[in-house]
């Protein structure tokens, strides 16, 4: 009879977990504590508005392929991608826009555009955050962060040096370019990894590569249709998938995982994955005596920022914006140190806008548009209704300003969402939006892991834990902790 795994928690992690755990022949069940599964990746529908809750940038296409390789399945076999060109525009102040083309040539013509001779140290750019993403991925974000012994490789060992961990992004940013709109360009995919560009290795431009070679792309009917794929490959594969039910309590009789209760009942467990929050896992769910890590060393963990987020339902079309959209009219260093190094309300903060409707019509009502709005901030900072009200008319002033048009006076509907509500609907610690930030001293072996010293049979996934947070993170952190199942408890 096959071993029992229970999986809490449905967003990206959990959900991979569960399919390379059923192919491999375990009996999965997935309980999830919303009424939808996803995680942050959900969607809600409201007045013949669809909107994606969170991730909304379809990065690294080819860890999804990879993924849905492993099944012999294709993401076409589950959603329809379409490739945005331009990729995104950044505003830089009035009449002051940026169109990232999707075309390398084309890209190459924008940098010399700004700054001449820039396109031949793009190339070189580009060429180094290749090999820093080819060897990022095939070296590093599949080891489970378990030993040091892990990166006793000499391939892994003379690499580090090339993929530039002791220079900061800034630096290496600063030292092929010195146009300040070419520079923000390069710096922002690392403004969500939890420092500063000067505090941040240089190694993540792969993040560049991932960009503005491998493209911006966005599942047709919104990214939640990912998870729609997932759920639907989850289910051939015979993982139960139970949403509604919120886990209270994981019982540990003499050192191992017995039982997952929740609020609708008892699941009997022979392995337990968390792939809900980390923090929430380890230090709510589990008796005391079971947790591997203490109140202080959480309290000391950096966290990867929070978020404002706006919902908008406008009853006309809107002009001057994109798919995505970036506002970089403010001071971009200043908003950085707001998040990282002197974490406070931000005085006047860069902001995304996306509007997915440029793209899929049908995820408005005919004629209208979709729009969501994040402004990132420092974890653990608690919003109130004042708070919210205020940066919605400072970002809508900029937003009407920028785009030379009235929106406000369109909104008919509108939904906010912030610290409180990550905290009350994921667990969320310190209410973050993005997980554990990506630092030197939180990076591989010093991040928490993914295997419970405490607890035999209890293993962690997601964005908290090995490799780390985003999407294409997440999934493969899903594969790494069902291979570490598989090497210590056979099905």
């Amino acid at each position: 009879m096959s071993k029992k795994v229970v999986v809490i928690g449905s967003g990206f992690a959990g959900i991979s977990a569960a399919c390379f755990l059923a192919k491999k022949g375990y009996d999965v069940t997935v309980l999830e504590k919303n009424d939808c599964a996803g995680g942050r990746a959900r969607k809600f529908e409201a007045e013949g508005f669809s909107f994606d809750m969170g991730p909304s940038w379809y990065w690294m296409p080819d860890v999804f392929e990879n993924f849905f390789a492993a099944f012999d399945k294709k993401p076409s076999d589950y959603y329809e991608l379409i490739r945005l060109d331009p990729s995104y525009r950044i505003f830089f102040g009035k009449g002051e826009e940026m169109n990232v083309p999707a075309n390398l040539e084309e890209l190459y013509n924008l940098f010399e555009h700004y700054e001449p001779g820039s396109s031949k140290k793009l190339k070189k750019f580009l060429e180094e955050a290749e090999y820093k993403y080819q060897v990022g991925i095939s070296e590093f974000v599949y080891k489970p962060g378990l030993s040091v012994m892990e990166f006793m490789d000499w391939r892994v060992f003379k690499s580090l040096f090339r993929l530039q961990m002791f220079q900061s992004m800034s630096n290496h940013v600063r030292s092929l370019f010195k146009n300040e709109k070419l520079i923000q360009l390069l710096e922002f995919p690392v403004l969500f990894l939890g420092a500063t560009p000067e505090n941040t290795p240089a190694m993540y431009s792969l993040m560049n590569y991932a960009d503005l070679a491998l493209g911006t792309w966005f599942p047709k009917g919104g990214m939640h249709k990912i998870i729609e794929g997932m759920v639907a490959l989850a289910e051939e594969l015979g993982v139960k998938i139970l949403l509604n039910h919120n886990v209270k309590e994981i019982v540990v009789p003499n050192g191992h995982a017995k039982k997952v209760m929740t609020d609708q009942g008892e699941f009997h467990a022979d392995i337990v994955v968390g792939g809900a929050d980390y923090h929430h896992v380890e230090q709510h769910l589990l008796p005391e005596r079971c947790r591997h890590y203490s109140p202080a060393y959480w309290e000391k963990r950096v966290m990867a920022p929070s978020s404002i987020l706006y919902y908008l339902g406008i009853n006309k079309k809107l002009k001057n914006l994109l798919h995505h959209n970036l506002f970089f009219d403010a001071n971009f260093k200043k908003h950085a140190i707001e998040i990282y190094d002197d974490p406070k309300w931000p005085e006047s903060p860069l902001f995304y806008v996306c509007c997915t409707s440029k793209t899929d019509p049908e995820l408005a009502p005919e004629g209208c548009e979709n729009v969501f709005i994040l402004i990132p901030t420092a974890p653990g900072l608690e919003e109130d209704d004042e708070i919210m009200d205020y940066y919605f008319e400072l970002v809508m002033d900029r937003l009407e300003d920028l785009t030379e048009q009235s929106i406000r006076d369109s909104i008919i509907y509108r939904r906010n969402y912030a610290y409180r509500d990550f905290q009350k609907d994921y667990n969320s610690f310190k209410g973050n939006a993005y997980g554990l930030a990506n630092t030197l001293t939180q990076t591989a072996i010093l991040k928490p892991r993914l295997k419970s010293s405490k607890v035999k049979n209890l293993f962690f996934t997601g964005q908290l834990t090995t490799p780390g947070p985003g999407v294409p993170p997440s999934l493969i952190s899903g594969q790494v902790v069902a291979d570490q199942i598989f090497k210590t408890i056979k099905p």
